[in-house]
Order: structure tokens, then sequence, then C-alpha cells
């Protein structure tokens, strides 16, 4: 392979040759003139930020305090499954992300124990009377699932809404009875008291029958009531301390709901706060003395930025995101007749075509212009990859991330074209800080005197809504007044004892899978998910889409510059190339062949005139471009 030195990445140390192999491409910005402003050169504070830094991140962080299902995903796939391998973490640091997810499990099952531990206590100091919450509970939940079962939309709905205000019916009643029977003297509020009496009992029993304080069911705690209500008991404080119990359970659940909140509101304005989240050294999750969670840090740290990807052949470019139209191509070597044709390997092509794709750092400006610039693509990356499957690994630390060991795989692969071991130009472009990545993966191969073209753009998309308003809502909720945070931990109150117990079963779990699943002496896999890609959604907006677009074209079109500029110094004819490569509107790639034009893109109308085969888009869109193959 012939090309030039390979120069590192801006902040990443300078790689050795290997002697004896083939030289590595360049990497680094091309030389410029004295004065010229470059793209690793004075890059502006906002694109020079490390992946372990950057806003997302840092919402992602904040994501395993506010969504358990996000958090629990994050733990099974990087400390669980400690025989897969991480997958590429393009802009973000995922053993940050894993560190804040067991931060927040050991926040969150402390928080359960306590709401757990003070249904236990209040049950036998109530003299279960504390029952009597259980049904409008239920009801409250059933009101919630229900929404999701696969029904009729107008059952459903109808449904929902009837458990929904039955139980806040049935709920209120029994607090305001509570709060009368506790206030209430001797004989004060008998007769008030007494149709409260009578419905709660025969809302569930069915009977308006008396019963004991120390009923053992929901409906005999309600006929308690009535007991405590007429002052037939003569202990007075005795018959009404259970009382108190069963009515401060509620305010006692609702502080509890008001500190977790009120600690992930502390954590997102210390330690996940713009100003202190790129000091990762004072991170107190990072901190964390367990052995296991040492160990895949620092896996997971070797294995998400390196150049060499471990895959599972399902799914080869996990981490990648969301496929934008892969797409290949493929001409005939014809020489030129005006001069001998040189042998044409891929190392040499990839050699023109990385100073092109370089170019696009450097602002079209003056010089003296250049450093406000803060189009992204003064930060694009590129670098060299090699894809290898797991298959054949005994453990998951005998993959090739020493740096030789690497270089004897890129030095073999760039040329083999096999199909397990692949070699990749890999260009990325993070832009909307590091919350849309693009990223364009360059394949070239020489066989048979033709030209392989391999090209698949990908793109991560957006973090979840809920994640980009983490800092809102923990500011909402630090800056609301005390009876604003009162009436919302009030009404949360409700569905906390249920969360906790499921919790608390999350976690049992967790830890079961531990101790039974044998992961640690299974034999290696590629992953399974990417976390950037579980804090994604589906959808971007119009201004994040455009810029999608204009990166896709101009690093589509610096590739097929380079690959003519390739044919043409090796002495090949380009005219065939040229015509059979057409970049279009939404990134569409129309290819030409001997039985007529292929349109890759949608609603495309293929005009023939004469030798000239033109792809016009017949109903543009508006909004997101069409996801997929094409």
């Amino acid at each position: 392979m012939s090309g030039t030195d390979v120069s590192a990445q801006p902040g990443e140390p300078e790689k050795p040759e290997q002697p004896g192999g083939p030289p590595r491409l360049r990497q680094g910005p091309p030389e410029e003139p004295a004065g010229a402003v470059t793209s690793a050169a004075a890059l502006p504070p906002l694109l020079a930020v490390p992946p372990g830094a950057s806003d997302t991140t840092r919402l992602l962080c904040a994501g395993t305090y506010l969504d358990e299902a996000f958090r629990d995903a994050v733990i099974d796939e990087l400390y669980v499954h400690e025989e897969r391998f991480a997958a590429p973490s393009l802009g973000i640091d995922a053993a940050r992300v894993l560190a804040h997810a067991l931060r927040a499990r050991r926040s969150e099952l402390g928080w359960a124990g306590w709401m757990l531990l003070a249904w236990i206590v209040a049950l036998p100091l109530s003299r279960w009377l504390a029952t009597a919450y259980v049904v409008p509970l239920v009801l409250l939940g059933l009101g919630r699932y229900v929404r999701r079962v696969p029904l009729p939309e107008w059952l459903a709905r109808g449904l929902s809404f009837l458990f929904r205000w039955y139980g806040r019916l049935t709920l209120t009643l029994l607090v305001v009875g509570l709060a009368v029977v506790a206030f209430s003297g001797d004989g004060f509020a008998t007769d008030f008291w007494s149709p409260f009496a009578w419905l709660l009992d025969n809302l569930f029993s069915g009977s308006s029958g008396s019963g004991s304080l120390g009923g053992g069911s929901a409906a005999g705690g309600y006929a308690g009531l009535g007991s405590a209500a007429s002052g037939s008991d003569p202990s007075g404080f005795a018959a009404q301390f259970p009382v108190w119990v069963a009515l401060l359970l509620p305010l006692l659940s609702a502080a509890l709901v008001a500190l977790r909140r009120g600690r992930f509101a502390r954590v997102l304005a210390r330690e996940l706060s713009r100003e202190r989240f790129p000091d990762v050294l004072s991170d107190p999750a990072e901190q964390s003395e367990g052995i296991r969670f040492q160990r895949l840090r620092h896996r997971v740290r070797t294995e998400q930025h390196g150049p060499l990807v471990m895959y599972r052949a399902a799914n080869p470019f996990c981490g990648a995101g969301e496929a934008i139209k892969p797409w290949s191509l493929s001409v005939e070597l014809v020489p030129r007749t005006d001069r001998v044709a040189e042998p044409l390997d891929n190392g040499a092509i990839l050699a023109r075509v990385v100073p092109l794709v370089e170019e696009l750092r450097i602002p079209s400006g003056s010089p003296q212009t250049a450093p406000a610039v803060r189009d992204r693509l003064r930060a694009l990356e590129i670098d060299e990859c090699v894809f290898l499957p797991t298959e054949g690994l005994p453990t998951r630390a005998a993959a090739p991330y020493d740096p030789a060991a690497f270089e004897a795989h890129r030095a073999a692969a760039i040329e083999e074209g096999g199909e397990t071991r692949r070699h990749f130009l890999r260009i990325r472009v993070g832009g909307w800080n590091e919350g849309v990545v693009t990223t364009v993966f360059v394949r070239v191969h020489t066989q048979g005197g033709m030209l392989m073209l391999e090209v698949a753009p990908h793109v991560l998309l957006p973090l979840r809504q809920l994640f980009q308003d983490a800092d809102r809502i923990a500011h909402r909720y630090r800056h609301h007044d005390r009876f604003g945070t009162a009436v919302w931990a009030l009404t949360h109150t409700p569905r906390a004892a249920g969360e906790a117990v499921l919790t608390l079963l999350r976690g049992l779990r967790t830890a079961w899978r531990l101790l039974t699943g044998g992961n640690g002496g299974a034999l290696p896999e590629g992953p399974a998910v990417s976390v950037r890609e579980l804090g994604s959604f589906g959808e971007a907006s119009l201004f994040q889409d455009m810029d999608v677009a204009r990166y896709l074209k101009a690093i589509q079109d610096r590739v097929a510059a380079g690959v003519i500029t390739a044919l043409r110094d090796a002495g090949y004819r380009t005219e065939e190339f040229e015509q059979r490569i057409v970049n279009v509107a939404e990134g569409g790639v129309y290819v030409e062949s001997a039985q007529g034009a292929v349109g890759i893109g949608d609603h495309n109308t293929l005009v023939s005139n004469g030798d000239n085969t033109i792809q016009r888009d017949s109903a543009p869109q508006k909004g997101r471009p069409q996801r997929g193959n094409g």
C-alpha cells in the first residue's frame, strides 16, 4: 500500500509506524502555509470537548436517575454481561454513564428500602388499619395499567377513567375520615363521621356492620373508624394512636418522595452541572471502590473509542446509529491510452480520499475570521478502524487492542477484502454538542480489474426529550415554592409504594443474574446494544436534518472526488465512474448500469436523454429525511 504517515487526532498520542508494515493513512490536517488556520489548530472551545465531558454524556448520566428502564438496560449490558464487548461510543463515555447508573441504582434501592420499612412499621402500629390504603392504590394502578392494554381506545379510556376516579374518591374519603377521627374529642363529630363510616364500609364490605379498630382487613378498618369516632374505647389516646399512624403514613411517604426528587435535583446542581461535569476526577460516581466496576470501567474505556471494533454478525455497526441509505458502486478499471496504468491498491485510493475530506475542516473565509467559525465540520474526525468478529476468542481480554496487534490487523485487512475482517475509513461529525452524530464508513476494494466502493452512512439521533429536559426538571423542583413542592409530592405518593417494590425486585433480579448467570466465564460476545442508542429518540428537528444532509453530501462528494483523483493519477479512465455516481437531494445516489439506471432514494424519477440519465426528485418532502436502505 502506498500512502503517507498518519498524524494523531487532536488530543491523541502519536502512533508509531510498525517496521516492515505498510505506512498508515494520513489522518491529521494537511500542512498549510504559515498563518493558515487548520481544523486542529485553535478549535473554538465549544467544539474541542472530549467525549467524557460532552453534554450528551452528562444528559445520559442524568437519564439514569430519571428512567429506571434505561438505567437497568445500561447495567445489564455493561455490568451484568461482562462477556460482551462495549459498543463504539461515538461522542460519549459509556463508562461514566455506567458509573452513574450504578450510583443511581444504589440510591434507588436505599429509597425503596426506607419506603417499604415505613409501611412495614406502620402496619402493626396502626393495628392493620393502614391496609385500607391498598384498595385505592390498586385502583389507581389499574387506571394507569389499563391504558397500555391492547383494548379499543374508547374502552381503555373509559376503564381508566373509572378506576382512577373511583380510587381517588375512595382515597380522599379514607384520608378525610382518618383526619376527622384523629382530631375529634370525646363524642365530637360522631354525627359528622357517621355518613363517612357508612359509605366507606359499604364501598368494600357491602354492610355497615361495626368492627374493632384492630380489624385485619380494609373493611374492618373502616368500620373501626366508626368505633373510634363514637368514643366507645375509653382509653382515649390508645384508641386514636393507630389512627394517627395510618394518617401520617401518606405524609411520611410524601416526604420520602420529595427527598427522592430532591436528591436528583442536587445531583444535577452539583456533579452533573455544566460547570463541574468536565472534571471527571471529582465525580463521586467515578470513585466507587467496587472491584468489578473498576475492572469493567477499564475495559469499557479501552474498547469504546479504540480503532478496533469487535462486533456480532447480526449488528456489525452497533453504536453508530441508524443507517441512512448505504450504497455501493463498482466500475471497470479501464487504462487510459496516453499512458501506462499503474497497479492500484486499496490503500492508494484511501490515501487520496483522506486529504480531500480533511479540507472540510478548514474555514473558507479569511484567516482573520476563521477563529470565529463554529461549523461542526471543523471538528471532523477521521480514523481507520478494523471490524473483527468475536468468534474464536477465548476471553474478552484476548482481543487484540494492543497497538502492535491492531497495526498487524490493519495492514492485513486494508488489502485483503475479507468477509469477516473488514477495514473502513471512519469519518465522524458530532453536531449539536454530540446530540446528533453523523458517521460515514468508507471501504474500497479492487479485484478482477474492477473497483468496488462501499459507503455506509449512519446517524445517531437526538436523546430522549426526558433526558434533554433534565436540567429544567431539576431547576423547577429547586425553585418551586414549598406549597407547590408539597402538592407535587402528595400527587406522586400513591404510586410510590408500588415503585419501591418494583425497584427492590429489579435489584434482586440483577443480583440473582450476577450470581447465577456465569457471565464471567462465558465466551466473549459482541455488543447487544449501545448506551448511546438506548438513550436516543427516533426523531430529529428540521435544523438537525438539514445539518445531517449537509454533512453527508459534503463527505460523499469528497470521497467521490478522492476516488476520481486516485483513478486519474494511476492512469485509469474516470468517465465511467463520474457518470455512475451522482449525488442528489436527501442523500440519494444514482448508479447507472449497462441495463439501465437505478435510483436509490425516495420519490425519484429517472429521465433518459440519449446517453445521459438524470434523476429527479418528484416529491420534495419537508422535515426529516426518510431513513433506511433506500
